[in-house]
């Protein structure tokens, strides 16, 4: 198998729409899917941290329940998305299990990632499985999520991947579909038109390009995948829409070959994050470390465990950005807090085992983990 070094990205999110996961028909195309399913293992087995965000539940469900034939009513949608979403999760655990790799099913809604506890938790258990081997499927929750499926959200799943892929910090985007990229026209139409192989910069002329959302298979189009684009690479990730169909092109995406339409990031992972954590600090409260602490942050870049907090000052609950200062009362970092001040000043001080004990309650060993973490030490 081909060495590690050879990969551009780490951390990859896969995003397969509807269209190209029913091959342009009314129900599922298994075939592709164990291909699909096929590429993102092996990319696992030598180290990449693969996510799969998933159309299809929809027509999974057109699948089983023939009477409701190709009807768009919301509540024939919701229908067939509570039916088709347990069949369409069975294909993957059997096409990922062939290949050892275990799965995990997420559905999300708009309100999961806006939420700030709903937020810290979903990047938390996503990092969480990615670290143990585990491939998350993630698909937007149609049944309960009724904008949804109106169309309004997140547009066939192309939203919803560049939220997961800015919640991750991911390197790459991937949105495979039935086209081979982005056009300067409708190829279907125009002869002359062009793919676009790179774009630097996602402007008015860019947006001209897309066309038309797609057939009722599907709620995504060219418009939203731009959309996708854009703000996926604002969040410092790559992204790639390319056509599902062609060989090993999620392995060879990886690797930084040129295929479909690349949209470059400007800014790094780093960078977003710290703008974004900086965004919504409050001068008002921060967590005051010891030197010992403040030395496992510099050099190792460790979690802050409860051990090294001294204190904390100011009213902040669980999931809020705060400033993490040495004993100078200067900032060494900032990130978001697993403990509300109340709890933390419980536990201020002690070993991480205690947390439970004295709390009731645990929501990790960690004060702030790592991944949660920016540091502010050139700032």
């Amino acid at each position: 198998m081909t060495s590690k070094e050879n990969y551009k990205y780490r951390r990859i999110i896969v995003k397969a729409g509807t269209n190209i996961l029913t091959g342009g028909s009314d129900e599922l195309d298994e075939v592709f899917i164990e291909n699909l399913v096929s590429q993102i293992s092996d990319l696992s087995k030598v180290g990449r941290e693969m996510i799969l965000v998933s159309s299809g539940a929809v027509a999974a469900g057109r699948g089983a329940m023939k009477s409701l034939g190709k009807s768009s009513a919301l509540p024939d949608r919701q229908v067939l998305a509570a039916v088709g979403q347990g069949r369409l999760m069975h294909l993957y655990e059997e096409a990922f299990a062939i290949h050892g790799i275990p799965t995990a099913q997420a559905l999300l809604s708009r309100r999961d990632v806006n939420d700030r506890l709903g937020y810290l938790n979903l990047r938390n258990t996503l990092l969480s499985l990615l670290v143990n081997g585990v491939v998350p499927v993630i698909n937007e929750n149609d049944v309960v999520a009724v904008e949804e499926l109106e169309g309004e959200v997140f547009g066939d799943n192309d939203t919803l991947s560049a939220l997961v892929a800015n919640l991750i910090d991911a390197d790459l985007l991937v949105i495979l579909g039935s086209v081979e990229g982005m056009y300067t026209k409708d190829p279907n139409i125009h002869k002359d038109a062009q793919l676009i192989s790179v774009v630097e910069k996602i402007d008015d002329k860019v947006n001209q390009y897309a066309g038309p959302s797609s057939d009722i298979r599907g709620r995504g189009g060219m418009v939203t995948k731009i959309q996708a684009a854009q703000l996926a690479t604002a969040s410092g990730v790559d992204v790639v829409i390319a056509n599902g169909m062609k060989d090993s092109v999620i392995s060879r995406l990886s690797k930084g070959e040129k295929i479909g339409t690349l949209f470059k990031t400007s800014v790094s992972k780093l960078e977003s994050r710290k703008r974004w954590m900086l965004s919504g600090l409050s001068n008002k409260s921060h967590i005051k470390i010891d030197q010992g602490a403040v030395s496992a942050l510099k050099a190792s870049k460790t979690s802050l465990l409860p051990a090294g907090v001294l204190g904390c000052m100011g009213k902040f609950e669980r999931g809020d950005i705060v400033y993490i200062r040495d004993e100078n009362e200067n900032n060494i970092a900032a990130g978001i807090s697993n403990y509300g001040s109340p709890d933390l000043r419980k536990i201020q001080g002690l070993n991480s085992d205690l947390i439970e004990k004295i709390l009731g309650h645990h929501y990790g060993d960690e004060v702030i983990h790592r991944d949660n973490m920016v540091m502010l030490l050139n700032d």
